[in-house]
C-alpha cells in the first residue's frame, strides 16, 4: 500500500456563461484546491480554462474527458499549447476515447479499434508538441492519423513548460493498460466499487506501466465518487434517489455492466436494458439495493464524507474529484471545509 497523502479536486460542469464560470474557478482556487477538472458535456471544456488561466494564479486547470476522436489531433495539440503558455505549465489534458455516439447510446461496438486510435491520438499530439517546441520537422505515421507537415505559418513556437500532463479516461482493461503505459494519469469510471478498483482496474494500470517501463509513481490514479449525504434528513433521502438512479443510468454501459458482474449483480444485469423501453430504463433505479448503493456511493453525514473518502481511497487513488454546481456549491465548500489535509 502506498502511503502517498489523497488530494481532494473539484470537478466542475461549466454553465456557458465564461465570466461566471471563472468566478467559480477563482472561488475553487481561493479555497486551497490544487486542481479543477472542467467536464466536457453540453459545453466546450477548454474555453472556461482560458480565461480562468489568466485569472489564477496556482491552482491546476484540467480537462475532464475532452473528446479526443471528434476533434483533429492538431486542434487539440494548438488549444493544449495556448493554455500551458497561458496558465504558465498549469494546465493538464484530460481526454475521453468515447464519440459523441457512444456517450449517447452508452456502447462500445470496438474496444480495440478505440485503443490503437486513442494510442495513435496521443502519439502525434506529442510529436506535434514536439515539432512546436523544437521546430524539428513533424513526421508521424500511423494507421489512423499522419502528418507531415507544420508550415511556419501554423506553429506557435516554443513555450516554457512543453511537458503537457495526459490524462485517460478508462473504462475498459485495454484502456486502463494504454493508460499506465503512455500516460500521466488515469480516470476510473464513475460506477467502480473500492474492490473493483483492486480487482480489475488497478492490475491492468499496473500491466500498462510495466509495459511502459514506469513505476506506479508515475501515474496519478483519479476517481470521481458517488456521494450520498445531505444537511437534512429530506435532502439525504433526495441525494439517495437520485444517486440509485445515476447507478441505474452507469450500469447500462458496458463498463457498468462488467463491474456489477464483478460483484455477481447479476439479477440486476437481467433487468437492466442496454436499449429498451424507456419508461422500464426510468424506473430501474427502484432495483438498486441499499447495498449497491453503499458498494458504489460514499454514503455519510456531510461532516464525515471526506473522512469516508479517504478511507475507502487511501492506497489506492491519488486524487478524489468532488464535483461542483451552481446547486451544491454551497454542499461541497462544507465538505472542503470539513477536509484535512
Amino acid at each position: 500500500m502506498r502511503n502517498r497523502a489523497v488530494k481532494i479536486d473539484i470537478s466542475y460542469r461549466p454553465s456557458g456563461n465564461l465570466a461566471r464560470d471563472a468566478s467559480v474557478i477563482e472561488q475553487i482556487e481561493s479555497a486551497g484546491i490544487d486542481t479543477v477538472w472542467i467536464a466536457e458535456h453540453s459545453r466546450n471544456p477548454f474555453l472556461p480554462l482560458t480565461i480562468a488561466a489568466k485569472s489564477t494564479m496556482s491552482i491546476r486547470l484540467a480537462t475532464l474527458g475532452a473528446l479526443a476522436f471528434p476533434r483533429s489531433p492538431m486542434v487539440t495539440a494548438q488549444i493544449a499549447w495556448d493554455l500551458a503558455r497561458q496558465s504558465h505549465g498549469r494546465f493538464v489534458l484530460g481526454l475521453s476515447a468515447h464519440s459523441p455516439a457512444d456517450v449517447l447510446e452508452q456502447i462500445d461496438d470496438n474496444s480495440f479499434e478505440a485503443v490503437a486510435r486513442m494510442r495513435e491520438y496521443i502519439e502525434s499530439l506529442r510529436a506535434i508538441w514536439n515539432t512546436f517546441q523544437s521546430d524539428e520537422r513533424l513526421r508521424y505515421r500511423g494507421q489512423y492519423y499522419r502528418f507531415r507537415l507544420m508550415a511556419p505559418f501554423f506553429n506557435p513556437g516554443p513555450i516554457d513548460h512543453p511537458d503537457i500532463p495526459i490524462y485517460l479516461s478508462a473504462d475498459d482493461a485495454d484502456h486502463c493498460q494504454l493508460a499506465g503505459e503512455i500516460c500521466q494519469g488515469v480516470h476510473i469510471p464513475r460506477l467502480h466499487s473500492a474492490a473493483y478498483l483492486r480487482e480489475t482496474i488497478l492490475p491492468n494500470v499496473t500491466r500498462g506501466l510495466q509495459y511502459g517501463g514506469q513505476s506506479r509513481d508515475d501515474i496519478c490514479v483519479c476517481v470521481s465518487p458517488l456521494i450520498v449525504t445531505g444537511s437534512t434528513r429530506a435532502a439525504a433521502d433526495i441525494a439517495q434517489r437520485e444517486t440509485k438512479r445515476r447507478i441505474a443510468e452507469l450500469a447500462k454501459a458496458a463498463g457498468g455492466r462488467a463491474v456489477l458482474r464483478h460483484h455477481g449483480w447479476q439479477e440486476f444485469l437481467d433487468i437492466a436494458p442496454d436499449h429498451g423501453d424507456p419508461s422500464q430504463a426510468s424506473e430501474l433505479w427502484r432495483c438498486v439495493s441499499d447495498e449497491m448503493l453503499r458498494e458504489f456511493a460514499i454514503v455519510a453525514d456531510p461532516p464525515e464524507v471526506v473522512d469516508a473518502l479517504k478511507a475507502r481511497y487511501g492506497g489506492i487513488a491519488d486524487r478524489i474529484l468532488l464535483p461542483w454546481s451552481h446547486a451544491n456549491g454551497e454542499l461541497v465548500s462544507q465538505l472542503l471545509s470539513a477536509r484535512k489535509d
